[in-house]
Parts: C-alpha cells; sequence; structure tokens
C-alpha cells in the first residue's frame, strides 16, 4: 500500500459473515431420505395433527379403561393380585358356591331333569381354565409393553394421517364384535337359568334370585375376558393388516428396491415380535379348549339321564363361547399370514408389468446400433432390472406371518384346527340342543 493511501485512513472493514443456520434441537430425529420419501406427514403434538389424533387417542382410552376393569392390564402388583382375587371369586368361588347350595344337591335321579352337577361342574371348570389363561398370558404382555406398544402403535415415530380412521374402524369392530358375540349367548344364559332356578327353587325365592344373579354375573365375567383376550389378538392382527395393504398400494409406486426391502423387513420382524408375544396363549388356549371340548363330550355321552336344554343348556353356550374365541383368534393369524403371502404375488405381478420383454428387446436394438445415450439407458434398466428381480426372489423366498414355534398359521393350518374343534362343538350341541330320537318316536305315537 502507498504511504498517500495510509494517510488517507484505513479501509472500510468487510461485511460480516451470513449467520449460520439454526441447528435442530438436541436428541430430535433426522429422518432419512428412505423414511421420508415414503412417510405421509406425521401427527404433531399441537395444532392440526392433534385434532386429527384425537378420536384415535379417545378409541385408545376406552379400551385401556375397559381392559382394565377386566383385569387384563394390570401393571402393578396391586392390580395383578386384584385381577387374581377377582378371577378367584368371581370366577370360581361364587359358582361354585351356587352348585353348593343348589336344592338338587344330594337328591339323586330325582332332580336331573333340570340340573346335573357334573356338568356344572365340568362347565365351571372348563371356563374358569380359559379365563386363567387369557388373563395370565395377555396381562403379563400388557404389563410388559402398555397398550400403545403391545398393539405396536409407537407414539414416538407418530401415525401417518391417512390411517387415523382405519386404526379407530378397527377399534370400533373390536367392540362390535365383542358385543355381538357376548348378547346371544348371554340371553341364552339367563334363559336357561330362568328355567332352571324357576324348577328346582321352590321355597325361598330371594334365595333363588342371589344365586341367579351370582351364576350369570360369573359367567358373564369369565365370558368376556376369554373373548376380550381374543378379539384383542384379532386387534393386533387386524392393525398390521392395515400396514400390509398400504404396503401393497407402496409397491405400485416407482420407488428405490431398497426402500421396500427396508418397509418389508419392518412388517416382518412386527410379524416375528407378534408371534412371539402370543405363541404361549395361542397354544395354551388351543390345549384348554380342546381338552374342554373332550371332557364334556365324554361326560355327556357316559350320562344315562335325559339331557334337555334346562340341564344342558350351559354346556352348549360354554362350547360356543371357548369356541368361537379360538376361531378368532385363529381366523386373524391366518388372514395376516395370507397378506404376507400375497405380497410376493403382487410384487411378481409388478415386476413383469413394468419390464416386459418389448420394452427390453427395444433397448437392445438401440445398444446395437451404437448410439451411447441408448447403452446408458440399458446399463441403468439392466440394474434395476436385477434389483427388483432381486426383490421379488427375496419376497418369495420370505413371505412371512404369524408362526407358533415354527408352524406358520395359514388357511390350511385353520382348516384344520377348525374342522377338529367344530366336530367336538357339535357334538357336544348335538347331545343338548337337538331333540333325541326317542322323544320324536314318542310323539308320533301320542300324535298320529
Amino acid at each position: 500500500m502507498a504511504p498517500s493511501d495510509r494517510l488517507a485512513g484505513a479501509l472500510p472493514p468487510p461485511p460480516p459473515l451470513p449467520p449460520p443456520p439454526p441447528l435442530p434441537p438436541l436428541g430430535a430425529p433426522t429422518p432419512s431420505e428412505n423414511h421420508v420419501s415414503i412417510s405421509a406427514p406425521l401427527l404433531q403434538t399441537a395444532g392440526a395433527g392433534a385434532v386429527d389424533a384425537a378420536p384415535l387417542a379417545r378409541w385408545f382410552r376406552r379400551i385401556e379403561v375397559f381392559l382394565s376393569m377386566a383385569g387384563l392390564s394390570a401393571s402393578t402388583p396391586l392390580g395383578k393380585a386384584s385381577a387374581a382375587s377377582a378371577l378367584a371369586v368371581v370366577g370360581v368361588a361364587l359358582p361354585a358356591l351356587a352348585v353348593a347350595v343348589s336344592p338338587c344337591r344330594g337328591r339323586g335321579r330325582g332332580c336331573d331333569e333340570f340340573e346335573v352337577e357334573v356338568f356344572e361342574v365340568c362347565v365351571l371348570l372348563s371356563q374358569a381354565a380359559a379365563a386363567a389363561v387369557a388373563l395370565v398370558c395377555v396381562s403379563r404382555k400388557m404389563a410388559m409393553y402398555g397398550l400403545r406398544k403391545f398393539l405396536f402403535v409407537d407414539p414416538e415415530l407418530g401415525l401417518r394421517i391417512r390411517l387415523q380412521k382405519e386404526y379407530v374402524a378397527k377399534i370400533k369392530g373390536f367392540f362390535r364384535t365383542l358385543v355381538w358375540w357376548i348378547l346371544p349367548c348371554f340371553a341364552v344364559k339367563v334363559i336357561r337359568e330362568m328355567f332352571r332356578f324357576s324348577n328346582i327353587f321352590h321355597e325361598s325365592s330371594w334365595r333363588s334370585c342371589v344365586v341367579l344373579f351370582a351364576s350369570i354375573m360369573s359367567w358373564m365375567y369369565l365370558t368376556t375376558i376369554i373373548l376380550s383376550s381374543c378379539m384383542l389378538f384379532n386387534l393386533v392382527c387386524n392393525l398390521q393388516v392395515i400396514h400390509f395393504d398400504d404396503y401393497g398400494k407402496l409397491l405400485e409406486q416407482d420407488s428405490d428396491p431398497l426402500v421396500y426391502l427396508k418397509e418389508h423387513l419392518q412388517l416382518r420382524h412386527n410379524l416375528s415380535k407378534i408371534s412371539h408375544r402370543f405363541r404361549m396363549f395361542l397354544l395354551l388356549l388351543f390345549f384348554s379348549v380342546t381338552a374342554s371340548q373332550f371332557a364334556i363330550l365324554f361326560k355327556t355321552t357316559a350320562y344315562n339321564g335325559p339331557i334337555n336344554f334346562t340341564n344342558g343348556g350351559d354346556i352348549a353356550v360354554s362350547s360356543v363361547v371357548q369356541v368361537v374365541g379360538l376361531v378368532l383368534c385363529l381366523h386373524a393369524a391366518a388372514k395376516i399370514s395370507h397378506r404376507a403371502q400375497n405380497i410376493a404375488s403382487l410384487a411378481t405381478h409388478l415386476f413383469l408389468r413394468d419390464f416386459s420383454e418389448s420394452d427390453l428387446e427395444s433397448l437392445e436394438s438401440g445398444s446395437v446400433q451404437g448410439n451411447s445415450h441408448s447403452t446408458a439407458q440399458l446399463a441403468s434398466y439392466m440394474s434395476s432390472y436385477h434389483k427388483r428381480e432381486s426383490l421379488v426372489l427375496y419376497l418369495l423366498a420370505n413371505p412371512g406371518g404369524i408362526t407358533i414355534f415354527g408352524w406358520i398359521v395359514d388357511r390350511t393350518f385353520l382348516n384344520t384346527i377348525l374342522m377338529l374343534e367344530l366336530t367336538l362343538a357339535l357334538f357336544v350341541l348335538s347331545k343338548t340342543i337337538v331333540i333325541p330320537a326317542r322323544t320324536l318316536v314318542l310323539n308320533h305315537t301320542w300324535f298320529p
């Protein structure tokens, strides 16, 4: 710099640098490109997202309150003790007391037309065993994971806005199916108990009402526990069906095969967790229901006295409730296994549609002509072709589904179990509901 310039004064300072962009808060998640490309906007804690999540949050609270009242979501030692005490008192002690104070006890053949003690004890033990299995298995997992993680609804990752209505519809279906199965059985149970108690209680009306109320309340409690646990597993599977349907829509988009692979791995991981959490529940429920059906069948077959709706109607109602609960579980498991296996066929169909032989021949003819652009396009095409082919081969080799110690619960498995359980249930119903042939012969003789 010249001396004259130094005398004139110093140069103006350089302009200040622009401030750096604000950093995200510590601990904030940074979604990857793949996750952003396949996910819809997530629910926010405030604003419009909170308004959209309000119906789902309300239904989650309702189902949580319902499960708490049934004793299926006890997480504290006091709650577990209360649930076990309720099962012992309401589920076992009350019906046992009703059988013990019955006027037919000790009368022998004189009261068999209205009540058979061995039938009542068999029904009590079968229902108590199924309810104990449901209470122990489901409440233990609910205490470990909580309701949202138990249903695979993670609040930290948020929920896709377009799935809110489907989630609410599935939860409404949980309560609707539960009511539709409990109400008819409850009506049959009440009618049967009224017929029975009107014929065996003649001395004291208040005693008859007390025993009747205790018997119906005990049955309602045990039936609610059995069907609620089965419907809870059904709800878990139905919520995963939503994600499999959403994954089928994702396959129709033109995305990177790695995105498809990542999403499918997450779905298989969820199915593996569901299988692990419910395998003991499904296995013990199957053994309990099957053993109960065999025991009831043996007792009704060995009994030589008359069996009618009054003394055997409780057997029919109990068999229907237990078989329905098992079928609801197995149907939901087979449904989601079928959806998981259908993904491979859908991916194969889309692969053949997108990569036809005519397109491949046209690109090969372009490369033969020596066009550099066609050659680069062919290389990109073949790379995408091999990625999609590898994805299809992976889906065909890893279909996924609900498993019980390695045995996949698909439609073949469901048909086998359904045939066994319905055979036993129909034998029991034929003994208790169908009019005996001897009665038909007598009626034909009396009324020619």
